[in-house]
């Protein structure tokens, strides 16, 4: 859980959310001109009752009273243009403040390092996006309407009030000090609910999230009821933070009103005292009161904004402190266009922080260009870590790796990646095209026939070619439209197309039946020959033919050699090819 800035900080935060909003300042100095018309208003119908009572009930004066009517009548319009156009032009501020943090998050999101995502759920990152930014522009835009317009209504009001009777008013604004005292205590609140509420929001997103991808697992393990259980957990808590923010919001508004109601009690009382009342008349006190009745809504409606202000400022927390985040570092400065392919890992040592064991331990290997090495181990023995470090997913925690003798690390990272062609276990397709899916990122721009080529590489272009659509065919999210084997092929075409001197294939033929390894096999060997070639292989009988093979156990290199050679040293290598291939043949023989 991200840790929250302390209170005083609160205003700090307002300001930059402010300042999301003031990027359409135009749009708000117009706003605020409604808001304080919409103000001043207020104030006017509470002074026509002072000429309208006098004038017209107890003078009978019909040229006040034509007055008085046409005055009424152009408050009200003026109030109703004023409000209408504060309505449109702040919400109009607002779904641009939501747009601007979003497009910032996201952005955000496309260059933070690999580790943020491992440490924090998708759950969380997505209610930050969805649920967050709403909260901000609420505190930002609506919020700062009830604040200028309520602000200067009940200015306006108090003004006239002070200008009818100056004793009546002071009497009004006793009540101030302890309606104070309870917006701050209310403050503090509203702030630690809000906080506790983001975070549940991204614990039910998170569940929600993990039961629809795994959804075929819940149904065939029956986890439906341990599903539902673990939503109606997250469902429930964040339920109960909801009503106790309800709670404190309601309470709030009834005892500042209920002050209020003894002070206007006693003000009825103190007017209607013969010795006060000969001194004032009948228009002057009820425009007093209607000015007093009046300040009642704006109050309510200052007490209730709090709580989306508090909300604003904790999502702003939040969203600002992601954004703070440190990037990826491009510590590079040197640039490669097109590089040679050699591989050197220096005593790479590696452990994702400081309080872990190493993942890799004293890795030393080097690859000479257009050669293949193969990772072979047991699961968990780091063979993945150590090729993630090649693109920079991950920096070294000691030691260097070379790429044609530079250190990855002084090279540009989108010149660094730009070398490297990756196929995973975990094959990744996008709700797009069959054609968008192969020609992806910086391949937008190949021609059909380039895509065609790589496809029919993959062994993919058959497929692709029964397909209602062919290459415009869509795969649905994450190629759910699609069979295993289909989905590992258009990822192999993928990596073909983008031409790179450096392949990176993680248990890349994983997925595919007997007879479409077979041929995708030779494919990725005559691939090779003219590219540097980093192999994590669990069928040993993939990397028979690999210029060096690398036996990983515990984060460390154990054997190294081609397949012949490790075969007759009957080390880890050789029991492994051992155990598949005595799995192998208990398999054809039954």
């Amino acid at each position: 859980m991200r840790a929250s800035p302390p209170q005083g900080q609160g205003m700090a935060i307002y300001k930059r959310l402010l300042g999301y909003s003031l990027k359409q300042w135009p749009l708000m100095l117009i706003a605020i001109i409604g808001m304080l018309i919409a103000a001043v208003t207020e104030a006017g119908f509470a002074a026509l009752m002072k000429p309208l009572l006098d004038g017209s009930f107890v003078e009978r004066d019909p040229a006040v009273t034509r007055l008085v009517a046409g005055l009424m009548l152009f408050i009200f319009f003026a109030r109703g243009m004023a409000s209408f156009a504060t309505s449109y032009l702040m919400a109009k501020v607002g779904w641009s403040v939501v747009k601007q943090l979003r497009t910032a998050l996201f952005n955000k999101y496309l260059h933070l390092p690999t580790s943020t995502f491992d440490a924090g759920s998708s759950g969380q990152l997505l209610s930050r996006i969805i649920y967050n930014t709403e909260q901000v522009a609420s505190a930002a835009t609506s919020s700062m309407t009830v604040l200028v317009r309520d602000s200067a209504t009940v200015i306006v009001l108090l003004g006239w009030m002070l200008y009818l009777n100056w004793k009546l008013t002071l009497g009004f604004l006793v009540i101030a000090p302890l309606v104070t005292l309870i917006v701050i205590y209310i403050t503090k609140r509203f702030r630690k609910i809000s906080r506790r509420i983001q975070n549940s929001m991204g614990d039910v997103a998170h569940v929600a999230e993990e039961m629809i991808e795994g959804h075929r697992v819940v149904k065939v393990f029956g986890g439906q009821d341990y599903e539902q259980a673990r939503f109606e957990q997250a469902n429930e808590n964040n339920r109960k933070l909801n009503l106790k923010m309800v709670v404190t919001k309601s309470a709030g508004t009834p005892i500042v009103q209920i002050f209020v109601a003894f002070v206007l009690v006693g003000i009825i009382l103190y007017a209607s005292n013969p010795r006060f009342s000969d001194t004032i008349t009948v228009g002057t006190f009820m425009s007093f009161m209607a000015a007093m009745m009046m300040l009642l809504a704006p109050i309510k409606r200052l007490t209730d904004v709090n709580a989306p202000i508090q909300k604003g400022i904790a999502a702003g927390e939040d969203i600002f402190s992601m954004l703070d985040e440190t990037e990826e570092q491009d510590t590079g400065s040197i640039h490669i266009d097109n590089a040679e392919g050699k591989l050197e890992y220096k005593d790479v040592n590696f452990r994702y922080n400081n309080e872990l064991e190493y993942i890799l331990k004293a890795i030393n290997f080097t690859v000479n260009p257009g050669e293949t090495v193969a990772l072979v181990g047991r699961s968990g023995s780091g063979k993945s870590t150590l090729v993630n470090l090649l693109p920079r997913l991950y920096d070294v925690t000691e030691g260097e790796i070379l790429l044609d003798d530079i250190s990855i690390d002084r090279i540009h990272l989108r010149d660094l990646r730009d070398q490297i062609a990756y196929v995973g276990q975990d094959v990744i397709l996008f709700n797009d095209t069959v054609r968008n899916n192969i020609a992806y990122g910086r391949l937008q721009n190949a021609t059909d026939a380039e895509i065609e080529k790589a496809a029919k590489a993959a062994h993919a272009w058959e497929f692709i070619q029964a397909m209602p659509e062919g290459l415009n065919t869509e795969v649905g999210e994450n190629g759910v439209l699609l069979s295993g084997g289909q989905r590992q092929r258009l990822a192999i075409a993928r990596a073909l197309l983008k031409d790179s001197p450096i392949l990176i294939l993680d248990e890349a033929t994983a997925s595919l039946d007997t007879e479409a390894e077979r041929h995708i096999q030779a494919a990725l060997e005559n691939l090779s020959r003219n590219r540097t070639t980093l192999v994590i292989a669990h069928r040993l009988s993939t990397v028979e033919n690999a210029d060096c093979i690398l036996v990983m156990q515990d984060g460390e290199i154990i054997e190294r050699g081609d397949h012949k050679t490790l075969l007759a040293k009957k080390g880890q290598y050789a029991k492994l090819y051992e155990m598949q291939f005595s799995d192998t043949s208990s398999e054809e023989k039954a």
